[in-house]
């Protein structure tokens, strides 16, 4: 299992590690501040030993480091890594967005997030809501500019499973539940939310800025899409 230093400290942009494969999936580390793709997050970007790291997947417990054409590591190598931190903290501010309006909206409409893509420059959100009040909506991300503003604390700790899932309004994920793992990653927002989560987050909701809705759109009878970005 690649150990993962974004969950100990998801403002680390530098680190040294190891090489301990390399194969068609990439540049297998022993440790890593990568944050792999998943979970609707696109993936860290930077260089191991100058060389540019254009993706990062995960499968099962590996994390796999993909490097651009012509760049090559070796196993047993040394490597010193540097992540893009402008693309990384964006991206940690869009997530604790992603987290506070599924929230709000879940709070208000008791709707589940069936779909997600978190981006640098624009996100969205899927929503199974069937009625739908743009004004209401509207209201949504007013209360979410507004929890974004309180100065949330965001907090990561382990919880057993069971405990987790009795945990109320835990699971906003539509027609899916966490990995059946004994121990969950559990990402806290204050008590604006909680929920299992792999991915890196901000410190405080202070660093979010200001949450702006650039459209909304039906996709289907019961969905409804929620694209938004981030003012500094």
């Amino acid at each position: 299992m690649t150990e993962r230093l974004f969950w100990k400290d998801m403002y680390l942009r530098e680190f040294d590690a190891k090489v301990e494969s390399v194969d068609e999936n990439g540049v297998k580390l022993d440790r890593t501040a990568f944050n792999p793709r998943g979970g609707g997050l696109v993936s860290d970007v930077g260089k191991l030993n100058g060389a540019d790291v254009v993706e990062v997947t995960k499968k099962d417990e590996a994390i796999y480091h993909v490097l651009a054409p012509g760049a090559s590591l070796n196993p047993g190598e040394s490597v010193h890594g540097v992540i893009d931190w402008e693309k990384r903290h964006r991206v940690m501010r869009m997530h604790t967005t992603a987290h506070i309006l599924s929230a709000v909206v879940n709070r208000e409409t008791g709707a589940l997030i069936t779909g997600n893509q978190i981006s640098p420059v624009e996100s969205r959100i899927d929503f199974s809501l069937e009625a739908f009040d743009r004004e209401k909506f509207g209201d949504y991300v007013k209360m979410a500019n507004e929890a974004a503003r309180s100065g949330a604390e965001v907090k990561s700790f382990f919880m057993k499973r069971e405990e987790a899932l009795k945990t109320p309004g835990f699971v906003k994920l539509a027609g899916a539940l966490p990995p059946a793992v004994d121990e969950l990653r559990i990402v806290q927002i204050g008590e604006i939310d909680t929920q299992a989560d792999g991915g890196v987050h901000v410190k405080n909701t202070s660093e979010i800025g200001e949450i702006v809705v650039n459209r909304i759109e039906n996709k289907g009878k019961s969905n409804r899409r929620l694209y938004f970005s981030l003012k500094p």
